[in-house]
């Protein structure tokens, strides 16, 4: 009988090829991984540094806007105002439209070693009276819907003088709204409003030209932020300092004198060494802003700020934004 010599076909794959397979896939398995890590790292930098631009650029907007208007009081000067309160530690210093404190180590809520700095000025309006009162009236018609408050501190002026006062009482009406400034147990030491410092019995009665401004006294400080972060913080009067950018670690600031009186800053200081606030006409502002996460860099980095070089005890990510301000109501 002839022998029949059957093959049989393979089915499966051999233990070599699975090794082999298994090699590949691991191969391109840990490429894919280092590439998604890649991107994954490379999002979290861009993202964090667009924080932090976009965190610069609102707080140097916040403090440019006010700083212009720093020493505004309508159509006068601060010296043509007479203040009709009682001696009050913040509203006492109206005639001063600019100070600062210089690396602040006093026992506060701020940062210590952070700069910080109050503008004085007055709110633009569009409330006029419209009514002449009396030297005597404690109470004022003025425009209806003026969106004056209770308590407001306001200036009344009228180009030629202005006296300072607190509205005791804003009572609304379709035609006017009254505010009231009587004495007793408010801020007002006076009630009687008049023209003209230089004779001040002299019974000049504000007219309708004259128009009424809120008054803003305004700090900016760095502060811990409700999450822990140091933050830029904005106070206005004697309300209660609100949080406006986290991530702001530092503000240091350094003010324009002009000494010649050519609306030119000829040089720059701290405020310890400021000569005369009123000759003050420009003011460089530099922040120092972190991210608001940790561990974007691979290892604590070294930063540049207010001339040292530290290395930073974190791993986030810092830049600083610098910037000069013109005083326009001194210019």
């Amino acid at each position: 009988m002839k022998s029949i010599l059957r093959v049989k076909k393979q089915r499966g794959m051999s233990l070599i090829e699975i090794m082999i397979a298994l090699l590949l896939g691991a191969f391109l398995t840990g490429g894919v991984i280092q590439i998604f890590l890649s991107s994954s790292q490379t999002y979290r930098i861009q993202d964090a540094l667009a924080g932090l631009q976009e965190n610069g650029r609102f707080s140097m907007d916040f403090i440019a806007r006010d700083m212009r208007m720093v020493d505004f009081w309508g159509c006068i000067k601060s010296a043509q105002i007479e203040s009709k309160l009682k001696p009050n530690a913040t509203y006492d210093g109206y005639t001063a439209g600019l100070a600062g404190i210089n690396n602040d180590t006093a026992v506060n809520d701020i940062l210590d070693g952070t700069d910080s700095f109050i503008l004085r000025g007055a709110m633009a309006s569009n409330v006029f009276l419209v009514s002449q009162p009396t030297t005597v009236a404690a109470n004022i018609k003025v425009t209806s819907g003026s969106g004056l408050l209770d308590d407001d501190i306001v200036l009344l002026s009228d180009c030629r003088s202005g006296d300072i006062f607190q509205i005791t009482n804003l009572n609304s009406g379709a035609a006017f709204d009254l505010a009231v400034h009587n004495t007793g147990g408010s801020m007002n030491a006076s009630k009687k409003l008049e023209v003209g410092l230089e004779a001040p019995n002299n019974d000049i009665r504000y007219g309708t030209d004259a128009q009424i401004y809120k008054l803003a006294f305004i700090t900016y400080s760095i502060q811990a932020g409700a999450n822990g972060q140091p933050s830029l913080f904005k106070r206005i009067n004697n309300a209660d300092a609100e949080e406006l950018v986290e991530g702001v670690e530092d503000m240091q600031i350094l003010y324009g004198e002009d000494s010649d009186d050519d609306a030119l800053a000829n040089y720059y200081v701290d405020a310890d060494t400021v000569v005369e606030w009123g000759r003050v006409v420009s003011v460089r502002i530099s922040l120092l802003l972190q991210t608001l996460k940790d561990n974007i860099a691979s290892k604590p980095l070294q930063y540049s700020y207010n001339g040292a070089t530290p290395t930073a005890t974190d791993r986030r990510l810092r830049r600083v934004y610098t910037t000069t301000i013109a005083l326009r109501n001194r210019l």
